[in-house]
């Protein structure tokens, strides 16, 4: 079998530190300190110019002797004989002393992102279980303008127009980012590398092949012949941007996050108003993405300060499937509830004795009841068991909850606004209901009129407090 090592590469690896792209290409690694020598480091390589050159300056490199590399190569299978190319890439890697894997898709793949994604997944498995710290890509200068030119057309925001970010987790680095095309082309012919051609890089059916292959080439011709570097321009001038944004944003967020946890944001109402629906935009998308892993669309962001400057206390507005704002009073709560946190209630099924734990947004409580003694808890009230209709079930509260008073019928919503009860108290707060769906109590907020307890009429008695306990819950 041939495999593309001529003669040329071993008579130029002596020489190689007259390569031009060899010492900038140093020097950026040097300068940037992507990593250390005795880093593992797996290369993905398709069997194409750009990642084999990338592969030949790590391996054959004075200045990276010793490094520890593996190939990567993943058989998408999008195409018949790609298995072909795999063999070739591991006899390359073998005659090149360096050692390989390879992985093949599993499943059908139809589009370039499912590619994408499955080949990522390939390389993150493989990087773990050889023990490795990185994962180096040949993404270069022209694919950064490509991918900048895409998101344009997209109609993307000035996140998009950064590109490709040069690292990202999980230890993805792509080190020739500053280098465009051409000059990895000479330094190939230069030290005699011959790559495999993939046809499909001619099909324009696919967004990328038509922007390299014909919309580039033609604005080059005849709009602006430098638009490629203009665009990797636009980009570092986005990234730019970015930065100073997040600069100014960690300290906008000192005085505008009053709380957070993984899937809930709480923030100060009258600072997050303060500025402009620009502002107030910017400040909610990269609330989503970086602190809920969300994102917000257009539409949404809009629909969402439409809500903010002008929706009254106990309003809530949902902005994407797990993604709420919801106003209580001078504070937004912007985020969701996890599946684990979600609330939990049970039913008292007859009269008796009993206890049992619930959470409601996110908070343990502890219930007790009893027909046979009169219980001291803090919180605690006493019904007239004959009034009672069984089962009485405890639960989080619900919109369209009313509570009868001896003047009259009173939403719960109402009652919570008059006490003052928060939007999170609300969330954590059980209320009792009996089988014909009157409320009867919320504990520490109200409780009925009805169900005075007389002389001539038994007794359920009922508390609940706070639970730190770490038993399991139980429903009953």
């Amino acid at each position: 079998m041939f495999f593309p090592v001529s003669l040329k590469i071993w008579l130029t690896i002596n020489t190689l530190m007259s390569s031009e792209l060899n010492r900038k290409f140093s020097d950026h690694l040097k300068e940037k300190e992507f990593f250390s020598k005795t880093d593992g480091i797996l290369v993905g390589v398709s069997g194409g110019l750009d990642s084999l050159a990338l592969l030949h300056l790590l391996h054959f490199g004075p200045v990276f002797k010793g490094l520890k590399l593996v190939v990567g190569h993943f058989d998408h299978g999008m195409r018949q004989r790609s298995n072909r190319d795999a063999l070739w890439v591991r006899g390359l890697a073998k005659s090149w002393g360096i050692d390989c894997e390879i992985g093949q898709a599993n499943t059908s793949l139809s589009s370039e992102n499912d590619a994408r994604k499955a080949r990522y997944r390939f390389f993150e498995k493989t990087r773990i279980s050889w023990g490795l710290k990185w994962v180096l890509t040949a993404h270069h200068a022209d694919d950064q303008a490509e991918t900048v030119l895409f998101r344009i057309l997209r109609g993307t925001g000035l996140l998009g127009l950064k590109g490709i970010p040069e690292s990202r987790s999980p230890g993805i680095i792509r080190p020739l980012l500053p280098f465009c095309r051409s000059e990895l082309e000479s330094y190939a012919e230069e030290v005699g590398i011959q790559s495999l051609q993939d046809p499909t890089n001619l099909d324009t059916r696919f967004a990328r092949n038509a922007l390299r292959n014909e919309i580039l080439p033609r604005i080059e011709e005849t709009v602006a012949a430098n638009a490629r570097s203009s665009l990797v321009q636009l980009g570092q001038i986005a990234h730019e941007s970015q930065n100073a944004w997040n600069s100014v944003l960690r300290n906008v967020y000192d005085d505008l996050i009053l709380s957070s946890n993984i899937d809930r944001i709480v923030l100060d109402r009258g600072v997050f108003l303060s500025f402009n629906d620009s502002a107030c935009a910017i400040i909610l998308r990269d609330l989503a993405r970086q602190r809920l892993d969300s994102s917000l669309t257009e539409a949404a962001t809009r629909a969402a300060l439409a809500f903010a400057r002008t929706s009254q206390s106990g309003c809530s507005f949902q902005l994407g499937s797990s993604v709420w704002l919801h106003r209580s009073f001078d504070r937004f709560f912007f985020g969701g509830i996890k599946e684990d946190q979600a609330d939990q209630s049970f039913e008292i099924k007859m009269p008796g004795i009993g206890m049992s734990n619930l959470k409601l947004g996110g908070k343990k409580w502890h219930a007790s009841w009893s027909t046979e003694i009169v219980l001291q808890e803090p919180l605690c009230e006493n019904f007239s068991l004959e009034d009672l209709v069984f089962p009485l079930q405890i639960r989080s509260w619900e919109p369209g909850d009313r509570m009868r008073h001896s003047y009259g019928s009173k939403k719960l919503k109402k009652i919570f606004s008059e006490k003052r009860v928060s939007l999170e108290k609300r969330l954590q707060t059980p209320i009792v209901v009996d089988a014909m769906g009157r409320t009867i109590w919320v504990p520490g907020v109200s409780r009925t009129s009805l169900f005075v307890v007389g002389k001539e009429t038994g007794r359920f008695s009922i508390s609940v407090s706070n639970s730190d306990e770490e038993e399991d819950l139980v429903v009953f």
